[in-house]
């Protein structure tokens, strides 16, 4: 059996869905529109750059989503997943992902964007294994703000990857080949620990990392 695992937001997505609901929760005017997307932005330069202090992004994330019942936050995703997500899965993303399913391989997506935003996602690829930053919920169901473990960001998603991967009674040399598709440098450490890195959609700089390293690259969205 092999191991493939997909980076979202920029990889099988044409955009960062993170990002993008920042600037959904500003349209509908649920946030202060003008303070929210400065914060927002800031933070996507950051992690563009390589400089992003994750737990003090995830801090931000979870303490908007805080301010809200679970039960609005589901339906305002709803509304999301329809007019922000779904018009940009493409058929070459979605391909690539049933051809490993296809091969009997163990498919996860691992991405430094939390659950609440991604799991639904997830089930719109038909990949059951998320692997994301973890909000606290309460007995109620409703996101507390505090995040739980660590965040699966540059080194941390080797972390989370070898945690999933031992609830799985798994770890990485046990698979013929592990694959990760990804488009960031911020996913070098990664990329780096399975036998079949793929630059994916990627910035310049890991761009630059992958020709030094002799790794495939790959551009869903433009071959």
């Amino acid at each position: 059996m092999n191991l493939a695992l997909f980076d979202l937001d920029n990889t099988l997505l044409p955009i960062d869905s993170d990002y993008e609901w920042g600037q959904f929760l500003s349209k509908l005017g649920a946030v202060d529109a003008q303070a929210h997307a400065a914060r927002n932005a800031a933070f996507f330069e950051q992690y563009q750059n390589g400089t992003l202090d994750p737990i003090e992004y995830l801090e931000f994330a979870f303490g908007t989503l805080a301010r809200f019942p679970r039960s609005q936050l589901d339906a305002w995703h709803a509304q999301f997943m329809h007019e922000v997500i779904q018009p940009v899965i493409h058929p070459a993303a979605l391909e690539l992902v049933n051809k490993h399913q296809s091969n009997g391989d163990l498919v996860a997506i691992i991405t430094a964007t939390n659950r609440f935003v991604t799991g639904p996602i997830a089930e719109a690829f038909g990949v059951p294994h998320l692997i994301a930053a973890e909000p606290e919920i309460s007995p109620s169901g409703d996101i507390t703000g505090r995040l739980v473990g660590t965040p699966p960001f540059g080194a941390g998603k080797v972390i989370n990857t070898k945690i999933w991967l031992a609830s799985l009674g798994k770890q990485l040399p046990d698979f013929s080949h592990s694959f990760f598709y990804s488009d960031s440098q911020n996913d070098i450490p990664l990329l780096s620990v399975v036998s079949n890195p793929v630059a994916t959609n990627p910035n310049a700089r890991l761009l630059a990392h992958a020709k030094e390293h002799g790794w495939p690259t790959l551009h869903l969205f433009n071959d």
